[in-house]
């Protein structure tokens, strides 16, 4: 990785765990659903004159169904559940909950397209999902909060968003191998703008929102979305898709600091080594780390099965 892809990283995982804080800016005012919908919308108008100027809106024609789906599963859906538990949790926690999207995708990548992991992905698993029962039993509170959401739930929608993540994946894998990345994100947002929009007619608020709260919507939308996006098929292509998402592993501290930093949340030690928890399990999943087993021969022999 040359140091510039590397501060390419680090700019993706902040721009990225800055998102939990604008969803935390934006989604009291708003509403979950006009702030994720405003989120695509924004993101689509961004996107689409790039897939334009690259002349590759004839992918996007020819897979249109696909992609469509994709964007629902992928965008729509997941922006909605962290934009409701931007109203109860912290964009930290948030932002650990969605470290485990590598997880689900195993596990959705296992039940549909028959790809059972091994070696240490089926220990990564087991400790990951630790640290997430762990953090999810912390603020196992169901009771509405003046916001009308629940830390409860807000964990709840936080693990579905990660698992529909997990499912864009396989559905990606298995419909769309091949289909230029920009058409895929630029169609996807495109989709999932077109599903949100009539919703946020109905639910838009009826007190209009304030400054702050148009400039995290705005942020959400075309800096969170559209250039993170741009900015990670960049970093895909320079370094592949593997060294890429290791940005998973750095959003987290960026969201806690901003969330500190931005909004005074405060971190406990339990959110602290849960996350820990959390990210050895990931780690494992995505063969970032593949620890060395001694063989009976003294021998270190590195497990591929994973």
């Amino acid at each position: 990785m040359k140091p510039r892809d590397l501060i390419e990283l680090l700019v993706l995982a902040a721009i990225w765990g800055a998102s939990f804080l604008f969803l935390r800016m934006g989604a009291g005012e708003f509403g979950p659903i006009a702030l994720a919908g405003l989120r695509v919308i924004g993101a689509s108008l961004f996107l689409l004159p790039i897939l334009a100027h690259r002349g590759e809106w004839p992918a996007l024609k020819a897979n249109w169904r696909a992609i469509a789906l994709v964007g629902i599963a992928n965008s729509a859906l997941p922006f909605l559940c962290f934009s409701y538990a931007a109203l109860a949790i912290t964009g930290g926690l948030s932002s650990i909950f969605n470290a485990t999207t590598p997880l689900m995708g195993v596990l959705i990548a296992w039940a549909w397209l028959g790809d059972k992991p091994g070696g240490h992905k089926m220990v990564g698993l087991a400790i990951g999902f630790a640290g997430v029962l762990w953090l999810a039993w912390d603020k196992a509170s169901f009771k509405p909060d003046a916001s009308g959401a629940s830390s409860g739930l807000a964990v709840l929608a936080c693990l579905a968003a990660t698992l529909m993540y997990g499912l864009a994946a396989s559905m990606t894998k298995r419909w769309l191998t091949g289909v230029p990345p920009m058409a895929l994100a630029a169609g996807s947002q495109l989709s999932a703008a077109i599903v949100l929009l009539p919703l946020v007619l109905w639910r838009w608020p009826d007190v209009p929102p304030s400054g702050h709260a148009w400039g995290a919507a705005i942020a959400l939308a075309l800096l969170c979305t559209g250039v993170a996006y741009v900015l990670f098929f960049r970093l895909i292509g320079n370094i592949g898709s593997t060294n890429a998402l290791s940005v998973t592993f750095l959003i987290p501290g960026f969201a806690i600091a901003w969330g500190g930093l931005f909004l005074g949340e405060a971190v406990n030690a339990t959110m602290l080594v849960a996350c820990a928890v959390v990210l050895v399990g990931t780690s494992l999943v995505t063969g970032v780390w593949r620890p060395r087993i001694g063989s009976r021969a003294g021998v270190e022999t590195r497990d591929t099965a994973g």
